[in-house]
């Protein structure tokens, strides 16, 4: 990609709109880089060659780098300094306006009937027309080419992307696929060369997927400078699909982009796996928005669906997809204040819910013998939904997969062991394996045996008087609003309670970290809220093992260079010193090898940054010969490494020149160890539970905060920035003393 002449001015004109002249800036920057460059140099030191760096030795470095440059003169200073002093202005204006923000939460008694008294926005973004493959690129049937009419052409070319994973290997997905695919090419009219394509042994896709293969790496070879300048091309046209205009003040939309054609893959073992998610058209959209609010034009050549104006409603635009005939929505997104507004009120009822659950528990425990069959039903459903955190369940259609919820439960989901183990074996949301051994109330256990009682067979179902409409409409005697779905988030929330009342507020805060995710898990493993292992799993692992590895290697550098310096304290210190030999010297040198390696490409990837930026901004490039001074260093520390295996002395920097400083670095690699390896146990132990859905979705987010104001743990190591804002009610409404 290169930069048009055009595209030269306009950039040039940024640079010189920030109030810094053209051939000044490169020197001011360089200043500010480096002092950026000496902070970093304390903060990424490790021990052994690169260790601490105290702030003193952080002021007086920068203070002599500011010397170094004095030739600059003293305006050039000034601008580095009053661009920061803008900086600073800027974060004051930022603050001023939050202060300023929709704090919806300190409002009372507000009507949630109406969602919204004006409501403007600009539609939803599509996604691009498909562009046909160069004509050399084709699907082969048989051995031979095939013309496929464009419709086709794009729905081959979706299982062609996927060729080599694990998804196009599935004889479901397969199946599936062609089914569509061979729908499509007969609407389209079959193929330009009339070719039948009946088999799909016969289809051969995979010069289509060399094709995309090879996109994927021109696209993955583009400099830093271009990806940058394609995304801050697209974030500009995005951009007025992202807000709206709600009563007046600017919200977020989440999902603002229609979902593109492809192909459908689903979780777990999804029977629609592999089916085609057919191209969405502004005819099948519905727009909600204010009655005198502008109607955003459609693409050319289309029209709207629908235009509605229903303020009891949060969607801006909705359509109906093809696979399961489900509605999707556009809503706000989570940090607006009506997502806000939801997740509170889900939270709440879910808070509400213990103030009634003792005489749900007591009723249905007293229903367990009741006379009538919808009665004991009725009781048995409650205490599996209240016990187990089932979902209610519900009727599917014949081509929908067969997951089910406690309702839908049929003989065979259900194995009974005398005296009171039961085996639930079933396919739960998203055609997720839901397998348990629970031990349960006598009484539920005698009534399950009763439900299954012949002349009941499999296939039918195990609470035949039941519906998740009747058995809501039965909580409901209880509560307002209560479902079943409302026992599952109490459950999860008052769990997670429990578990954090049992945590100790005792050591680091990776260890505090460990504690809460194990509560968390608990949780999720309650919900069956369950993850496939990832694929770089195993590569993560045994990162995390070298890197600990290494944390012990320059631990016993530390040690060595120790006695060198101080060669009584072996006698002093034994089992201190106990472990300076624990790494032999194979290694040793494998550590090295890794090290090496990884300065290697640190250097070659900033060679490559600094020529890329260079390319782009029209100077010179750095030649080979700089690359190969830069590689100096890696040269210089291997034959540092080499001869501290041949000879056993180590060689450390000077600032590590006094025991007290030694015994400090081999503390805090001590320390670092210790996280590293909590960190890769909890890593391990979460590799099949998915924390998030749980955190997310049904552990009131209040609970995370008061976890972190309690025991002193910075909120970013449980939310991410995009829940913290999502979750800002929560963050700035409760102390360390709230409850659930």
């Amino acid at each position: 990609m290169t930069v048009s002449d055009d595209e030269g001015v306009v950039y040039k004109r940024r640079r010189i709109d920030r109030g810094i002249k053209e051939e000044d800036e490169e020197d001011v920057v360089n200043v500010k880089h480096e002092i950026l460059n000496v902070k970093e140099e304390a903060v990424n030191r490790s021990a052994g060659n690169e260790d601490s760096f105290n702030n003193g030795e952080i002021e007086k470095k920068i203070v002599k780098t500011l010397k170094e440059k004095e030739a600059l003169g003293d305006g050039k200073l000034e601008e580095v300094q009053s661009e920061d002093e803008e900086v600073d202005e800027v974060e004051k204006e930022e603050e001023e306006e939050e202060e300023e923000e929709y704090k919806w939460w300190e409002e009372q008694d507000k009507d949630d009937t109406i969602k919204w008294t004006t409501l403007i926005h600009n539609g939803v973004l599509f996604p691009p027309e498909y562009e046909p493959l160069p004509s050399h690129v084709k699907l082969y049937y048989d051995g031979k080419p095939v013309d496929l009419p464009v419709q086709a052409e794009e729905v081959a070319g979706f299982y062609a992307h996927l060729l080599e994973t694990t998804h196009a290997k599935n004889p479901i997905f397969q199946k599936n696929f062609f089914e569509d695919f061979k729908e499509v090419l007969k609407e389209s009219g079959g193929s330009l060369n009339n070719i039948d394509i009946q088999a799909f042994n016969k289809c051969d896709f995979s010069k289509m997927h060399e094709y995309f293969v090879t996109l994927k790496e021109q696209k993955k070879n583009l400099t830093a400078m271009e990806k940058k300048e394609i995304r801050l091309e697209r974030e500009k046209f995005e951009e007025k699909y992202k807000i709206c205009i709600l009563d007046g003040r600017k919200e977020q939309i989440g999902n603002f982009k229609v979902e593109p054609p492809d192909l459908f893959r689903g979780r777990g073992a999804h029977q629609k796996t592999g089916k085609l998610k057919r191209r969405i058209y502004p005819e099948d959209i519905i727009l909600n928005l204010s009655k005198d609010a502008p109607v955003p034009p459609p693409p050319a050549g289309h029209k709207w669906g629908e235009i509605r104006h229903d303020n009891t409603v949060q969607w801006l635009a909705m359509w109906r997809e093809n696979i399961f005939g489900s509605f999707k929505y556009v809503r706000l997104a989570a940090n607006s204040s009506l997502k806000g507004q939801s997740d509170f009120k889900k939270f709440e009822k879910a808070r509400e819910l213990k103030n009634h659950v003792e005489r749900i528990r007591r009723d249905y425990k007293m229903n367990l013998r009741n006379r009538l069959m919808i009665e004991r039903q009725k009781a048995v459903a409650i205490y599996i939904i209240d016990v187990f955190a089932l979902r209610a369940g519900g009727e599917k259609s014949e081509d929908e997969a067969d997951t089910v919820g406690c309702c839908s439960l049929r003989y065979e989901h259900v194995t009974l062991r005398p005296p009171n183990t039961v085996i639930f074996d079933f396919l739960g949301k998203d055609s997720i394996r839901y397998y348990q051994e629970v031990q349960v109330d006598p009484k539920v256990f005698k009534n399950l045996a009763l439900f299954k009682k012949p002349p009941k067979q499999p296939g039918h179902q195990l609470f035949d008087r039941l519906d998740p409409s009747i058995l809501n409409k039965h909580l409901q005697n209880y509560m307002p609003g209560l479902t079943a779905k409302v026992f599952r988030t109490y459950n999860a929330s008052k769990t997670m309670q429990d578990q954090l009342d049992l945590i100790p507020n005792e050591g680091s805060v990776a260890e505090k970290l460990l504690k809460y995710n194990a509560a968390n898990r608990t949780v999720a493993i309650l919900c069956n809220h369950q993850r496939t292992v990832t694929a770089g799993h195993a590569k993560s692992v045994a990162k995390s093992n070298d890197k600990i590895q290494e944390l012990e290697w320059q631990k016993m550098r530390l040690k060595k260079a120790l006695l060198q310096l101080e060669p009584d304290m072996a006698e002093k210190m034994p089992d201190f010193f106990k472990d300076i030999d624990s790494i032999n010297k194979t290694s040793q040198a494998e550590i090295h090898h890794r090290i090496l390696e990884r300065e290697a490409l640190k250097i070659q990837l900033k060679f490559k940054r600094e020529n890329d930026k260079r390319k782009y901004e029209g100077d010179e490039l750095l030649t080979e010969e700089i690359l190969k001074e830069w590689m100096q260093k890696v040269d210089s520390l291997k034959a540092q490494y080499e001869t501290e295996l041949e000879t056993g002395n180590v060689e450390l920097r000077s600032f590590l020149n006094s025991a007290e400083k030694i015994l400090a670095a081999i503390d805090k690699i001590e320390k670092r160890i210790i996280n590293s390896q909590v960190q890769l146990r909890d890593r391990e132990e979460n590799s099949q539970v998915s924390l998030g859905t749980s955190k997310i979705n049904y552990i009131d987010p209040r609970l995370s905060v008061v976890f972190c104001k309690k025991y002193d743990v910075p909120i970013e190591k449980i939310f991410t920035k995009s829940l913290r804002e999502k979750f800002k009610w929560a963050i700035e409404s409760v102390d360390e003393n709230w409850r659930f």
